[in-house]
């Protein structure tokens, strides 16, 4: 007779009744950041604004003596908010970021030597974070392959006496390359941290984290990775409430969690569809009736004829993404945000913004019927492993080889690379750059070499500009003019453009 082996589990596993010790419950956000001395690497969950565990960030800044923090996190929110208010403080010694963006109190501290900032793909931090948490010391990326990333010398910190942005006193170190079928890839080392603060939607007494929208992004990959992760949510239910297979974050993971106190979830850029016109970047909701306007407009109109039905395509901040108004009836395009979106739909109408519903831009966005959500590791997956058909980006500079430069001037202006050094360096990706033909004065932006720190190397397709349309023969190292807008002629473009390009007109 065949008999089966049964296994007995203790009662209290069954019912899953936790002792105190068991749960990772506190009672408050003091409690929480128990640990913390000063000194301490920590990783920061959100993207923006958008799923930050501002709860925990306003404890840490009433908390003066916990400072010379090393902060790892994707951006630092805005002068008054998010980690911004702990630039202010000055309890954060050195940011580990990929953007900058519109902080100007972190852009002033790093050029004026008061903070250390390393900056670093978006993609490649969000990698370097999952591979941390997964117990992988490094990794092979194509990423920012050609430029000062794999080079080295992006400056750290600046002279706090040389001037503005003037002397750099600590730089980035060269990354080691190796070769794999024929191409270039970069060594990137794991992050982890003492702590990780993340931000989720709900949680239950086990420590499992469910987030809500675009809230996930690097919420997950940082519970990952760090010694102690702490974790504020809107809402604790209990055991047995969330569903196995919608749980985000295990809470083998997790090991504290408490309930924000007050949640101001703050938009940092709330963009509507009002039905007053397009949306366009300095002149928002406002009618196309300046020359700048009709310019842009003209630009994301030729854009958007590269658009294929069914293919999946990423739009960058501001320019690039108006070309999604220009998506003819009846196609089909899949708009991908790096921040964790697959099926991006329009602006939401009046008072059905959401904030944890935001694209790459932190403008406030809709989801159509079919999208998924999921975090920035997930997503840059999917842009490095060139699931993506079509990228349009923005440029400062461009030059006759197809370099791009778009994410620094080195000692005046700091933005961060953010998701593009990821975006261009897939091989089966489109790459097309779409900008104004020349910057202010006239002075050119088509060059025979950038100027400007490479975003890039040789990685641009097509170039967009309000005067012409430029094709890149990257085997020759050329620019091919293929087409002209309206009522310009290629004299014109040839005194506009500081090297020499092929006319072949379509």
């Amino acid at each position: 007779m065949l008999q089966r082996a049964l296994f007995s589990f203790p009662r209290s596993l069954g019912t899953r009744r936790l002792s105190a010790q068991a749960s990772k419950l506190v009672n408050s956000t003091a409690e929480a950041i128990q640990g913390f001395k000063g000194g301490e690497k920590v990783l920061v969950g959100g993207f923006g604004l958008c799923g930050i565990p501002e709860n925990l960030i306003a404890e840490l800044q009433k908390n003066p003596h916990i400072k010379d923090l090393t902060v790892v996190s994707n951006n630092a929110g805005v002068d008054d908010f998010g980690l911004g208010l702990l630039l202010k403080t000055k309890q954060i010694k050195r940011m580990i970021s990929s953007y900058v963006g519109e902080n100007a109190e972190f852009e002033r501290q790093y050029l004026h030597g008061e903070l250390e900032v390393e900056l670093i793909p978006q993609g490649t931090l969000a990698e370097r974070v999952r591979a941390g948490g997964a117990g992988i010391p490094a990794f092979f990326t194509a990423t920012a392959v050609g430029t000062q990333v794999q080079t080295g010398g992006i400056p750290i910190k600046y002279s706090a006496t040389a001037g503005k942005g003037k002397q750099p006193i600590i730089v980035s170190n060269p990354r080691e390359v190796r070769t794999f079928g024929g191409k270039d890839y970069i060594m990137e080392e794991a992050i982890t941290g003492d702590f990780s603060l993340v931000k989720a939607w709900k949680a239950d007494a086990l420590g499992n984290l469910v987030f809500k929208n675009t809230a996930c992004n690097f919420n997950a990959p940082m519970a990952k990775a760090g010694r102690i992760t702490i974790a504020e949510v809107e809402e604790i239910v209990p055991i047995g409430a969330l569903k196995p297979d919608e749980i985000h974050v295990q809470g083998a993971y997790v090991d504290r969690v408490v309930k924000g106190e007050r949640y101001e979830k703050r938009i940092e850029r709330l963009t509507v569809n009002d039905g007053k016109g397009l949306n366009v970047p300095g002149k928002r909701g406002a009618a196309l009736s300046d020359e700048g306007a009709q310019r842009r407009e003209r630009i994301v109109r030729r854009a958007a004829k590269e658009f294929k039905d069914g293919m999946y395509a990423n739009l960058g901040i501001g320019m690039p993404m108006l070309a999604s108004n220009y998506i003819p009836e009846g196609m089909t395009v899949h708009l991908q945000s790096e921040n964790g979106i697959l099926g991006m739909g329009p602006f939401p109408k009046p008072g059905g913004q959401d904030a944890d519903l935001i694209n790459a831009g932190k403008e406030t966005v809709t989801l159509l019927p079919g999208a998924s959500v999921f975090s920035s590791d997930e997503s840059f997956a999917m842009i490095r492993g060139g699931h993506i058909d079509l990228t349009i980006l923005g440029g400062m500079e461009v030059s006759q080889n197809g370099d791009l430069a778009n994410w620094i001037i080195p000692g005046k202006m700091v933005k961060g690379m953010g998701g593009a050094m990821d975006l261009v360096a897939t091989s089966g990706t489109k790459v097309v750059v779409t900008m104004e033909h020349t910057a202010k004065g006239g002075r050119p932006k088509i060059l025979p070499q950038c100027t400007l720190p490479l975003t890039g190397k040789q990685c641009i397709d097509m170039v967009i500009t309000d005067l012409c349309v430029f094709e890149v023969d990257k085997k020759r190292g050329v620019l091919v003019l293929t087409e002209l807008m309206d009522d310009v002629t290629v004299e014109e473009v040839r005194k506009s453009t500081a090297c020499d390009f092929e006319v072949a007109l379509k």
